[in-house]
């Protein structure tokens, strides 16, 4: 019997994403065909996710923090 399915590899061991049709303890042959991962799944770095996004707003977001933050008038107190 014949059975094709994916699996991970986590350094260590192979873990099949789907059940195998096997008793316990049958021998097996593993031939291993490396998969390109999508584009999609590739993880990304927190500043390559916050650059997708495309966000928009003011740029003076940094200096501003305290007043828009906790509302208050920096002006005040000074």
């Amino acid at each position: 019997m014949i059975q094709a399915l994916d699996a991970i590899f986590d350094g260590t061991a192979l873990h099949p994403q789907a059940p195998l049709n096997l008793a316990a303890g049958a021998r097996v042959r593993i031939t291993v065909e490396t998969l390109i991962p999508d584009a999609e799944s590739e993880h990304k770095t927190f500043l390559q996710t916050a650059k997708s996004l495309q966000l928009e707003g003011d740029p003076d977001w940094s200096e501003t923090f305290e007043q828009r933050f906790h509302g208050d008038n920096l002006s005040e107190n000074a």
